[in-house]
C-alpha cells in the first residue's frame, strides 16, 4: 500500500483490476476543509489517462511490477519475439502494446520488460540507441552543423531530423524518449 501523500511521478498503482502510472500529481491544502491530492493517471495497459483525486494520506494498493531484461530477437508477424537472456523463454508483445518504441527497436537489442502478474505491460528502451542512417537528401559542401535540418530515415524505418551534413550509412545516436537527433556515432 502506498499513501497519496508518497505519490510522485512515475508511481504506479492498482485500481479497478488495472496498472495505473502517477503522470502529474499536485497536493492541495485549501483554507478550508481537508488536503487532497490531484492526480492524473494513464492506465498502463490501454493508454487512456484520467485525473482523479485522493484525499491526503489516503491509501491504494501499489502495483509490484517485476522487469527483467530481455533481448528483442526478430519480427513474427504483428508479433516482435523477445527473449530472457537467463532462461531462454520467449516472450511476445504486439506492435500495439509496443505503441511509438518500435521506431528505435532493432535486432538483438537489450531492453528491459516490465510485467506485473506475470502479463507483459511493456518495455523500456535504452535512453539512447545508435542507428544507421538508409535515405536522406545528399549533404552539399558548406553545409554546417547550426545551418538547419533534414528528414532522414534510419534503419529500423523511424524518420529523424538531422543536421545537413549528414550522409547516408553514416551511424548517428537518437534520444528514444522523443526521437531527436543527438550526434554522430564514430
Amino acid at each position: 500500500m502506498i499513501s497519496s501523500n508518497d505519490f510522485r511521478t512515475g508511481v504506479t498503482v492498482e485500481m479497478d483490476g488495472y496498472v495505473w502510472r502517477v503522470v502529474e500529481f499536485l497536493h492541495v491544502k485549501p483554507g478550508k476543509g481537508s488536503a487532497f491530492v490531484r492526480t492524473k493517471l494513464k492506465n498502463v495497459q490501454t493508454g487512456n489517462t484520467i485525473e482523479k483525486t485522493f484525499r491526503a494520506g489516503e491509501t491504494v494498493p501499489q502495483a509490484n511490477l517485476e522487469k527483467r531484461t530481455m533481448q528483442y530477437t526478430y519480427k513474427d508477424g504483428e508479433e516482435f519475439v523477445f527473449m530472457d537472456m537467463q532462461t531462454y523463454e520467449e516472450t511476445r508483445m504486439s506492435s500495439d502494446n509496443l505503441g511509438d518504441r518500435i521506431n528505435f527497436l532493432k535486432e538483438e537489442m537489450e531492453v528491459n520488460v516490465i510485467f506485473w502478474d506475470e502479463k507483459v505491460l511493456e518495455i523500456e528502451l535504452p535512453t539512447s540507441v545508435v542507428l544507421e542512417i538508409t535515405d536522406t537528401d545528399p549533404g552539399v559542401k558548406g553545409d554546417t552543423a547550426t545551418g538547419g535540418t533534414k528528414p532522414a530515415i534510419v534503419e529500423t524505418g523511424a524518420q529523424v531530423m538531422v543536421p545537413l551534413f549528414i550522409a547516408i550509412g553514416e551511424k548517428i545516436k537518437v534520444d528514444t524518449r522523443d526521437g531527436s537527433y543527438l550526434g554522430r556515432e564514430n
